[in-house]
């Protein structure tokens, strides 16, 4: 930030001499306008996907945070529009959303600061998507439930040739992250573990949250609820991985999302819990996101490399 900060002095001289007499107001509006310039420092962004919900937010939140530009809005939906006012802005970003990522990554390309696309889009997209960032040198973040484990294999090794930085995340939420760091450091000590979820939607149950703590548990070479772990009662649950690992989803209208992993053992319950109330609970991750990947030659799957 210092050096930022000398950089711009030389750039926009506070008190440099004057050739002829200035007014004090005169000096104050020239400083101003010099210092609204965005840097060239910034870390440029397109959203991909901006027109969703998390796209909204994530346009809202790249707006708002230092260091970073919006340069570029894409998708198919509400084409041409101000993706600032479809945000619900009181002005206009002058960012129009376009269809073509091509087009947007031409035109940052030209500019040649550093650059990252988030990707909200479908996983049969995603392949195509990261390639097209790196063919202009952008870095990706791609947050995109329910990706195939072959793409992220693909991906993996095209980003080690092209020497390109990849995060892909299967939740952007800190808190999510630090729930499964918790729960891998609980399961070492108990026996008996399950993960119940509510969620006020029925798709895409179990959800991609318990599906990864289920996987980060089995990964551990423990076997959990030995007494019924070959039980085909329905009221038990679904086993998630090989290791007894049982998740239960309750699923009402106007419930909050929830997961919690209850642990047991001689004499007591240890549980882990974590609430989500919006969309906004993704912003800090994919912030952080954001700037860190730009740092990386590779890709890396999670969002706790980060942490």
């Amino acid at each position: 930030m210092q050096q930022c900060a000398r950089m711009a002095a030389l750039r926009c001289p506070l008190y440099s001499k004057p050739h002829k007499k200035t007014s004090r107001r005169t000096n104050l509006a020239s400083i101003f306008t010099c210092s609204m310039q965005p840097s060239q420092n910034n870390i440029k962004v397109v959203i991909n996907g901006a027109t969703k919900e998390i796209g909204r937010a994530a346009v809202l939140a790249v707006s708002k945070a230092r260091g970073l530009e919006l340069a570029g809005a894409v998708d198919s939906q509400l084409v041409g529009q101000d993706v600032g006012k479809i945000c619900g802005m009181e002005e206009a970003l002058e960012i129009p959303v376009l269809n073509d990522l091509t087009m947007v990554l031409g035109s940052i390309a030209q500019s040649r600061g550093t650059g990252v696309v988030v990707d909200f889009t479908e996983p049969s997209t995603v392949y195509d998507n990261v390639k097209q960032a790196a063919a202009f040198g952008l870095s990706s973040v791609v947050y995109v439930p329910k990706i195939q484990l072959e793409t992220v294999t693909e991906l993996s090794g095209f980003c080690e040739k092209a020497s390109m930085g990849c995060l892909i995340a299967p939740t952007l939420s800190i808190g999510s992250v630090l729930l499964q760091q918790a729960a891998i450091q609980a399961s070492f000590h108990y026996n008996n573990v399950e993960l119940v979820e509510s969620r006020s939607n029925p798709s895409d149950l179990p959800s991609q949250e318990a599906i990864q703590i289920a996987n980060n548990l089995s990964d551990l070479g423990q076997l959990y609820n030995r007494e019924d772990i070959t039980t085909d009662n329905p009221a038990r649950g679904q086993i998630l991985g090989e290791d007894g690992v049982r998740v239960h989803s309750l699923v009402l209208p106007g419930l909050t999302s929830t997961t919690a992993v209850h642990f047991s053992g001689p004499g007591e319950v240890y549980t882990l819990k974590h609430d989500v109330a919006s969309v906004q609970c993704l912003m800090p991750g994919l912030i952080l996101a954001i700037r860190k990947v730009v740092r990386l030659k590779n890709l890396i799957y999670g969002l706790e490399k980060f942490l």
